[in-house]
């Protein structure tokens, strides 16, 4: 009884963690590009009273043996990158990207970090930065004077004076990962790469498997409220479940206590 109400606990501790992550999911909902997680659950270690296979009293062969569990726990977060909803805006320097693929944006200090959140700005020297000022790289600069920005599916952006005249003044790229679940979340809609994502490919869009730009689009969170509202029923039911395991639990060892009285 002991070991059930510290079993019990440990499903009450992942609960609330898997409460925590469907909570920043649903936070989440309005941000542009934001890629939901999920939490992975794993059952713990297992002490093994008989062994499957070992002989019996009478020495036969046991066809399966003893074995408690003693709880779960979370053993990660994944995020999960599929397609968000495009949002038409109408502005020119909002790009989604349908498909594969990061846009790449530079930190300021020497290190390069990765978004799907394409709602981009200009700075006052004409460059394009996202919301926190972060320079786009390849980095673009658009002159003055330009009155509209064009940006293809191949990710040619071109500039377009008063008089007419249209020049290309840069070429977007895109990177893809092998593993982009195990991107690290660093907040801002960035995500910085580590050792189980893999090396950054990068490339044009819509060449080996990456996706295309859609100018004038946003891609929103791919969160669904009503995934995320079912997932936080189950879990507070299964917390439920595990505090009555515990309330259970213990009135079993007050009835021991008692025994003598």
């Amino acid at each position: 009884m002991i070991r059930s109400l510290y079993t019990a606990a440990t499903g009450m501790v992942a609960e609330q963690l898997n409460q925590d992550v469907i909570a920043n999911n649903l936070a989440n909902l309005n941000t542009v590009g934001f890629k939901k997680s999920r939490a992975n659950f794993q059952d713990m270690m297992y002490e093994v009273l008989t062994k499957a296979g070992s002989l019996s009293a009478t020495g036969q062969q046991l066809p399966s043996g003893i074995e408690v569990g003693l709880g779960s726990r979370i053993v990660s977060t994944q995020k999960i990158f599929t397609q968000g909803d495009l949002l038409s805006t109408g502005n020119q320097l909002d790009w989604a990207i349908e498909g594969n693929g990061f846009f790449q944006v530079d930190d300021g200090q020497g290190k390069v970090l990765y978004t799907r959140a394409g709602n981009f700005k200009l700075n006052k020297d004409g460059n394009i930065v996202n919301q926190d000022g972060l320079l786009l790289t390849p980095n673009i600069n658009i002159p003055q004077g330009t009155v509209q920005i064009t940006v293809s599916k191949d990710g040619t952006v071109t500039a377009t004076d008063k008089n007419g005249n249209a020049t290309q003044v840069g070429q977007i790229t895109l990177v893809t990962f092998a593993n982009p679940a195990g991107l690290t979340s660093v907040g801002r809609n960035l995500y910085e790469k580590t050792d189980a994502s893999g090396e950054p490919v990068e490339g044009n869009p819509g060449t080996e498997g990456r996706g295309t730009i859609v100018q004038f689009f946003l891609e929103n969170s791919n969160v669904s409220v009503i995934d995320e509202m079912i997932r936080m029923i189950t879990g507070q039911r299964a917390y439920e479940i595990d505090s009555k395991a515990v309330q259970t639990a213990d009135t079993m060892l007050g009835i021991v206590s008692n025994l003598k009285r």
